[in-house]
């Protein structure tokens, strides 16, 4: 399944807005820093026409200071954004606000990163060009199989086209380690949103310079296509940090004007994509930030900045860690290993998934559901979904015949937690599926008009199959039950 791992802020969501204003946060230390020489610049005149990768001419401006010679880095993967240097007015305010986020967040710079400013036209253009280039339509129809068949998406959603709009429309600034460039929406000029966003994306910057996002988080897409739930974790770290840092800017060196800036823009802020998306996607979208900000907050509240920093060091593998603080770090997921069930389905069968659904998209699956008359009520849920140990899933697709399956194994912290779990499925499942459960020794089953499903339970564990038909669901059952 992928998840979307770009780290990007999102202004609009309600949540944070109110933590900007709400969260309680460590005061300013009285030591003043000195300007940070940045490599400071701004894009051409219009947008792109081309990928990103393809230079563009550069507006001419006036130059501003050269900065300090840049570490020789690992050479980046696809080509830097063109720009043209920003005014010396806004590289100075760019400036303070670096050294007011160094100082806040207690990381120090280890060479100057380049800022763009943008249009939203032209971080449309740069969202469409990478998400085209790394998302194909074999994929996006990979991921429609498998979200649709645990009930997410509706099979015939264009996920694509939605994610391209979608993220177009909410990001409103972002860092891409993979260029070390930090990319910021510019609207009627470099206003109280805009002063915050940059709060935010350069804690990223921070980050990835003393703890390298990509290679020593291992926070990569390689690396998350095959363990989105240890991804999951980190992100919910980087964000949850960067959104507290953010906070912390706000409330200790934000201005009057940037306030009231900030409130016209929330409230005047439309986001008609976003509404409309499929209930689990509006929860997925915002979990780095309102629950990695829980999480977050709690490590602070332990020690500070300091407590936060070791974290990266030994960091969350999990969503159940970040959703219930107190289980990091002791609580690792148990180890689920399925075998490989395309082969024993036979001909034209092939592997589409296999990875880790964990806690939280657990609770999506039963409370956020393309079909809202099957959603779970949040506390049953969670209820529901807490007591994860640790789980193997696997999409299976046989495009000649135009049938999937899927397998979910999950062991449980206790056989409490398997029955409690067990019995939300079901009435999850009667709704979905318009028919009540069967029920043979361990096994609950629904023979429905469009399929066949099944849930397995025993002592600790668990086992939902969803299959095209009865004869596909025990063949993956003979496979998958312990």
């Amino acid at each position: 399944m992928r998840r979307f791992y770009t780290l990007i802020i999102i202004l609009m969501i309600s949540s944070m807005a109110c933590g900007l204003f709400a969260t309680a946060t460590p005061q300013p230390t009285s030591t003043s820093l000195p300007p940070v020489a940045v490599d400071t610049q701004s894009p051409a005149e219009t947008a792109p026409t081309k990928p990103a990768a393809t230079p563009s001419p550069a507006a001419s401006q006036p130059p501003v200071t050269e900065s300090a010679a840049t570490p020789t880095q690992e050479e980046p993967t696809k080509t830097p954004y063109p720009t043209s240097v920003l005014d010396a007015a806004l590289t100075s305010e760019i400036n303070l606000i670096q050294s007011q986020v160094i100082e806040e967040r207690q990381l120090q710079s280890k060479y100057p990163v380049p800022v763009v400013l943008l249009s939203p036209d032209e971080l449309r253009q740069i969202q469409v060009n990478d998400y085209q280039t790394d998302y194909s339509d074999e994929e996006a129809a990979d991921d429609i199989y498998e979200l649709s068949i645990v009930g997410l998406i509706d099979p015939d959603f264009d996920l694509r086209s939605f994610m391209v709009n979608l993220l177009s429309e909410q990001i409103a600034g972002f860092y891409d380690p993979e260029v070390s460039e930090m990319f910021v929406v510019q609207g009627q000029g470099f206003e109280g949103p805009e002063r915050v966003t940059y709060s935010h994306e350069y804690t990223h910057v921070l980050q990835d310079q003393n703890y390298d996002l990509r290679h020593g988080l291992n926070y990569n897409d390689d690396a998350c296509e095959v363990d989105t739930e240890r991804c999951a974790g980190v992100q919910a770290l980087v964000e949850g940090d960067a959104t507290l840092s953010e906070i912390a800017w706000f409330q200790n060196y934000a201005t009057r004007t940037d306030l009231q800036q900030y409130i016209d823009y929330v409230n005047s802020l439309k986001s008609p994509i976003y509404d409309s998306a499929p209930a689990f996607l509006k929860d997925d979208f915002v979990f780095p930030y309102n629950q990695g900000l829980t999480f977050v907050q709690a490590i602070h509240d332990q020690g500070g900045w300091t407590a936060i920093d070791a974290v990266y060091h030994n960091p969350p593998v999990s969503t159940e860690q970040i959703l219930h603080p107190s289980l990091y770090p002791s609580d690792t997921p148990i180890k689920v290993d399925l075998t490989d069930i395309a082969s024993a389905l036979g001909e034209g069968w092939r592997e589409v998934t296999r990875n880790q659904m964990g806690e939280w998209y657990t609770y999506l699956i039963l409370a956020r559901g393309a079909d809202a008359n099957a959603r779970l009520n949040d506390n049953a849920a969670q209820g529901a979904a807490a007591g994860w140990g640790g789980d193997e899933y696997l999409v299976l697709r046989n495009d000649t015949a135009n049938a999937t399956a899927f397998v979910m194994k999950t062991v449980w912290d206790t056989t409490h937690d398997a029955s409690e779990f067990s019995a939300a499925l079901q009435q999850y499942a009667n709704t979905r599926f318009r028919v009540k459960a069967s029920q043979e020794g361990d096994t609950l089953a629904w023979n429905y008009k469009a399929g066949y499903s099944s849930l397995y339970f025993s002592g600790d564990t668990t086992v939902w199959i969803v299959a095209p038909d009865s004869a596909t669901a025990q063949t993956i059952s003979g496979q998958a039950l312990p």
